[in-house]
């Protein structure tokens, strides 16, 4: 009997990319089996090429648009991996039997505010597998998964010669303030990184981007704003390293198994969102024994303390020399 099972997980790129073990197992795992995945319309081309997916339903601004849309499925089984209001009306709606990931919540709370660590030594990638295990589902340990769509791919011979192999991306952005570096920190390891590098980010971004580009010159070819989350996930395929905040395009790189050098500043790697099964020689920069941080579980417009020390206090060189020993 063909078993339909319902994955929600509403936002964000990154948490997306997350579920991608979760869709794979169940696909490749469970006999007769038809996945269907529940997100808002703007992180579509995140998974419309997945090929464990068999339909994505998708709403754009409020869930009950597709609720109708949802009953008229008899799902065996719905997999709730946001575990929020919005969620829980679904399940409530499809009244079928449910499984729903336990997001730590109070934890956090205890780091946050308390700044006592009680949080489990486990990624939120093994949360989502044990929170489908009651369907014999385990992880296959193979990692996070993502497709890109062959008209998404960067076409690198209109990329200057420089910047079509070894170069270095480099992600500006960040959703939150907090959780990005300053632009003079940003400047200062963009100069004394020797490599071509190839600058990355939202919209949003340009204004920063431009600064680094008229301060380090040719080595960095600026992408910043120009390319799609698709396009920009198939610059980070080609490159050697992958320099980044704790944003989507982090594991996107952990998808593709990249070096990646991950900078965090209000969070922590402790939540369980560091880069999964990426390359061995990945690694983390951050301050510790802040006692202001972490701050927040997510992240704010401007540093709460003002000093913002969790990013200023990053030593750019250090990370910079790590790069440039590469060969």
């Amino acid at each position: 009997m063909l078993a339909k099972i319902l994955i929600i997980r509403f936002s964000s790129i990154g948490d997306i990319v997350l579920t991608t073990p979760v869709i794979r197992c169940i696909k490749k795992q469970m006999e007769d089996v038809e996945v269907h995945f529940l997100t808002k319309e703007a992180f579509r081309p995140i998974i419309s090429a997945n090929p464990y997916i068999d339909k994505v339903i998708t709403y754009q601004n409020k869930i009950s648009d597709v609720i109708n849309q949802l009953t008229l499925t008899d799902y065996t089984y719905v997999v709730d991996l946001h575990n929020n209001l919005r969620s829980t009306y679904v399940k409530a709606r499809l009244r079928s039997f449910s499984f729903t990931v336990n997001k730590i919540n109070f934890r956090k709370w205890l780091a946050v505010n308390l700044k006592v660590n009680k949080l489990p030594n486990k990624h939120v990638v093994d949360r989502y597998m044990e929170t489908v295990r009651p369907l014999g589902v385990y992880n296959d340990f193979i990692g996070l998964d993502y497709h890109i769509p062959d008209h998404d791919q960067v076409d690198f011979s209109l990329i200057p010669s420089s910047h079509r192999k070894n170069f270095v991306a480099i992600v500006i952005g960040g959703t939150y303030f907090t959780k990005r570096l300053p632009t003079n920190q940003l400047i200062k390891l963009c100069k004394a990184i020797k490599k071509p590098m190839f600058l990355l980010g939202g919209e949003g971004d340009k204004f920063v981007a431009d600064q680094i580009k008229k301060e380090v010159g040719e080595r960095a070819y600026n992408g910043v704003g120009i390319f799609s989350i698709n396009e920009s996930a198939s610059v980070v395929q080609r490159a050697e390293i992958v320099v980044t905040h704790d944003t989507g395009l982090m594991h996107i790189a952990s998808a593709f198994k990249k070096r990646i050098f991950s900078i965090w500043g209000n969070t922590i790697p402790e939540f369980g969102m560091y880069p999964y099964m990426s390359d061995q020689n990945s690694k983390i920069y951050e301050v510790k024994g802040l006692k202001c941080r972490p701050c927040s579980k997510l992240g704010y417009s401007k540093c709460p303390k003002s000093h913002f020390n969790c990013m200023n206090q990053i030593d750019m060189l250090e990370i910079a020399e790590e790069i440039n020993s590469i060969d």
